[in-house]
């Protein structure tokens, strides 16, 4: 130990202090306070390579265990977001069917999947949004749509989870985040079908939803990044074929959402749905995989019709 006196005049007392030395013994110093502090710190002990290293490899497994959970809590923070956006959508559209004689927006902005054309009775000025969303650069189409007047934030039409981007018809990605995640059922104000024909239905009005009932009709559906085309949320009538065909996605929903999508309904709620199997992209119109993603798709299906009949 090193001590010492520092004296600060002759009218003062004395100042004793000590310090510790290397070997641990108590070794007087005559030298002033500055000086001990000096040689106090100059003897005291340091960290060995060894222990900073387990001081580095501590703090790195914390981060290791600190980031899953905060991306566990981002995207549930996405997942609340995209949620309200449903809610926001689906008040525009309760304004909507209140200024007009309770019918329903209008949903025809429709392409065929399998030729990327517009289909039979397509019509973008009567739609609750027009476009397509892989090309739409800028929020005009939303903007032109049916919705946008009872709400002008264009932040409500995309999935804070959805990072995907704008691209040019050729093929091109670009630097632009897409302006628009969802879809509209097809149940909702669709396309005008023949009731002879082997189709979904079509409400045109509140009045009219009897099978799914309000609580239960799909309305604004979370859709695949890589399958969103139009804004018409398309999906084959009950059975295991139509048209001859196997049980198939027309669109996909997405599953960004913890293996999981959004959904609001008819009478003004939203839901959370977590899926049996993941979403994979494989095509427009691409097959229910046989892993067990038919339950998945029978869910979808149940909430755009009725389980039986038309």
């Amino acid at each position: 130990m090193v001590f010492g006196v520092e004296m600060r005049n002759r009218t003062q007392r004395s100042i004793l202090f000590f310090t510790w030395s290397p070997r641990g013994n108590e070794v007087p110093y005559p030298g002033d306070g500055a000086a001990g502090n000096i040689i106090s710190r100059r003897c005291g002990t340091a960290f060995t390579l060894i222990e900073l290293l387990m001081v580095i490899a501590i703090i790195a497994l914390l981060i290791a265990i600190l980031i899953p959970a905060l991306s566990r809590a981002k995207g549930k923070a996405e997942e609340v977001v995209c949620l309200n956006n449903l809610k926001q959508l689906q008040i525009c559209a309760k304004l909507y069917s209140q200024e007009n004689d309770f019918f329903l927006p209008p949903n025809r902005n429709v392409y065929y999947v399998n030729t990327l054309g517009p289909s039979e009775g397509f019509d973008p000025n009567l739609t609750w949004c027009a476009g397509l969303a892989p090309f739409d650069t800028t929020t005009k189409n939303i903007e032109r749509g049916k919705l946008f007047m009872y709400n002008k934030s264009t932040d409500i039409y995309r999935c804070p989870s959805d990072n995907s981007r704008v691209r040019t018809e050729a093929g091109k990605i670009l630097n632009l985040r897409r302006t628009r995640s969802y879809n509209m059922s097809q149940s909702i104000n669709g396309l005008p079908y023949r009731p002879d024909l082997e189709v979904l239905p079509s409400f045109a009005k509140e009045t009219e939803i009897d099978k799914p009932s309000p609580s239960k009709l799909l309305f604004f559906v979370d859709v695949h990044e890589d399958s969103i085309l139009d804004s018409h949320f398309g999906i084959p009538p009950r059975g295991t074929t139509f048209g001859g065909q196997e049980p198939q996605w027309w669109d996909l929903p997405a599953g960004r959402h913890a293996q999981g999508a959004n959904f609001s309904f008819a009478d003004g709620h939203a839901e959370h749905w977590r899926w049996d199997v993941p979403k994979i992209f494989t095509a427009l119109g691409q097959a229910v995989r046989q892993d067990g993603e038919l339950q998945d798709f029978l869910r979808v299906q149940r909430g755009v019709k009725a389980e039986k009949g038309f």
